[in-house]
């Protein structure tokens, strides 16, 4: 299957926006503002819509769609233990800030890989 540089850069930005969705969930956890400042129903529907989109687009490669899939559930799964427990957990605080730790480097290097597909467009 060959795709081409346009589905390469369409593929790397819906991962950039995933992880983009999963880092403001977090950030809703802990941050109160950032909760009342962006609506729950939002944010739920533009990161199930990506996420669903990539599950789609990574059905070629069944390990890497489960180990994102893996990694999305984990993540949401801390975000809700977060919601019920409190953010004065000092375990629960510290899985969020080594998660967003992991997707803000992923974030950075796939934007930056974003950004070199659509310069050779």
């Amino acid at each position: 299957m060959s795709i081409s540089s346009t589905d390469q850069t369409e593929i790397a930005a819906a991962l950039v926006r995933l992880y983009v969705f999963l880092t403001q969930y977090l950030d809703r956890c802990t941050d109160e503002a950032a909760r009342k400042g962006y609506p729950d129903s939002e944010l739920q529907m533009h990161l199930d819509e990506t996420r669903r989109q990539l599950m789609e687009i990574l059905s070629v490669n069944p390990v890497v769609k489960r180990k994102l899939a893996d990694e999305c559930d984990r993540i949401l799964h801390l975000g809700a233990s977060c919601l019920k427990l409190g953010a004065d957990d000092a375990k629960t605080r510290e899985a969020i800030q080594a998660e967003r730790a992991v997707l803000k480097s992923k974030t950075i290097a796939l934007s930056d890989l974003v950004a070199v597909y659509r310069a050779l467009a």
